[in-house]
């Protein structure tokens, strides 16, 4: 009895190994699968004078979600949808890498109530820190170090951008070796400030340089398109915006409420963008920008980054993309149009990021002149950040600064 009782024991320890084994091996890899589905997977093919065209440009995307998912940046995967040798292999030059840091469950395009964050047992099993288990904040650090972790493992492939000093050297070694990318950090909602104005001050010194008020729900910043009150900027979100500002930290309008758009662009002292949208000109929903909304960020000199996902484009091809690309440039001028592709965000599109050259494809066709590809393609990126970017030294002197009051 004892020998059976000892057997039924390890066979209950094996199980259990196994089930943890499960747990923090597969399932992760399984759920990036499932949310992040590629509708033509590569490989791709363009036209030669495409490809040729392409090669030559300086591309950009304004925001992926790949430091959210359980893998190393630096292999090539097959899975999701962003990785640096599919940068490369894209002829990617800058990506926008965003950081999710909150999402309840039963989030909607609607009316999302922040509730029970399904974000608690992504991060355990994908054995984050105990840390980031229960603080977006934590989760935004975190997610920055995973990134700044890539770059210094990479031998000088990957940068993350940070000043303006940063990015004419990049621009400069990448002119004459396109086997380099580099990336910028975001963070998508300011739940990630967990209330605390010097929290600002903490992303800010982790090297985020973008940064949007709200994701799918209502904040103490403002209200979200898919909240619950969709209000405005509150007293708090003001006070935040300013010291963004202050900080060359860029306000990312994606997911704001239309009153907390109007709020910041009441505000604003230099470009505001939006990094992942679609238009309601090609695809009317509440999820989506209003022409006077692409007029106002225009306005600013910002940028308007097209998403690749339906619910953003209202069709699952590369033309519907390109359709909404051509309705802003018709609408607000070319110099104010960018990619959003939101890769990895828990969407579908229909190429990752090694297609991209059907995206240039697809802008020869409808018309764009090779000057207004570059610009569209990733050159108004470049200007944007060249503007917004803090040089070095402010950057230094920034970190030292006494908390605001």
């Amino acid at each position: 009895m004892k020998k059976i009782i000892k057997i039924i024991g390890i066979l209950i320890l094996v199980s259990v190994a196994g089930l943890f084994l499960y747990l923090f091996t597969v399932v992760p890899g399984k759920l990036m699968v499932s949310m992040n589905e590629t509708v033509f997977p590569g490989p791709y093919t363009v036209s030669e004078e495409a490809a040729k065209l392409h090669n030559s440009l300086f591309v950009a995307d304004l925001h992926c979600d790949a430091t959210l998912w359980n893998r190393d940046l630096l292999d090539r995967d097959t899975r999701g949808h962003v990785d640096v040798p599919r940068l490369l292999e894209g002829n990617v030059a800058l990506q926008g890498f965003t950081a999710a840091t909150r999402t309840p469950y039963g989030q909607n395009s609607v009316a999302t109530e922040d509730k029970l964050d399904q974000m608690i047992p992504l991060t355990f099993i994908s054995g984050w820190p105990a840390s980031t288990w229960l603080s977006s904040h934590e989760r935004a650090l975190y997610q920055a170090q995973r990134l700044h972790d890539a770059a210094r493992r990479s031998e000088g492939v990957l940068t993350v951008i940070e000043t303006k000093e940063d990015l004419a050297e990049y621009v400069e070694k990448r002119k004459t070796n396109p086997k380099i990318t580099a990336g910028f950090l975001g963070v998508e909602g300011l739940h990630a400030l967990e209330g605390d104005l010097e929290n600002v001050r903490v992303l800010y010194n982790a090297g985020y340089r973008m940064m949007a008020p709200t994701h799918f729900f209502d904040n103490l910043v403002g209200g979200s398109m898919h909240g619950m009150k969709k209000y405005g900027l509150t007293e708090f979100g003001k006070v935040v915006i300013e010291f963004m500002q202050e900080l060359h930290i860029i306000v990312d309008l994606a997911h704001c409420s239309s009153k907390v758009v109007d709020d910041v662009l009441a505000m604003a002292t230099g470009p505001v963008v939006t990094s992942h949208t679609g238009v309601k000109g090609t695809c009317d929903n509440n999820r989506n920008l209003s022409d006077e909304q692409l007029q106002g960020i225009a306005a600013t000199g910002g940028l308007i980054g097209i998403g690749f996902f339906d619910f953003a484009v209202c069709g699952e091809d590369v033309d519907h993309i390109v359709a909404a690309i051509k309705y802003t440039a018709d609408l607000v001028g070319v110099d104010y149009v960018a990619l959003g592709s939101d890769f990895d965000g828990a969407v579908v599109v229909p190429i990752d990021t090694t297609g991209v050259a059907m995206i240039t494809e697809g802008l020869m066709e409808v018309g764009f002149s090779d000057e207004d590809i570059a610009k569209i393609m990733g050159a108004n990126v470049q200007r944007v950040l060249a503007l917004s970017l803090p040089s070095r030294d402010f950057s230094s002197a920034a970190a030292k600064k006494p908390s605001v009051e």
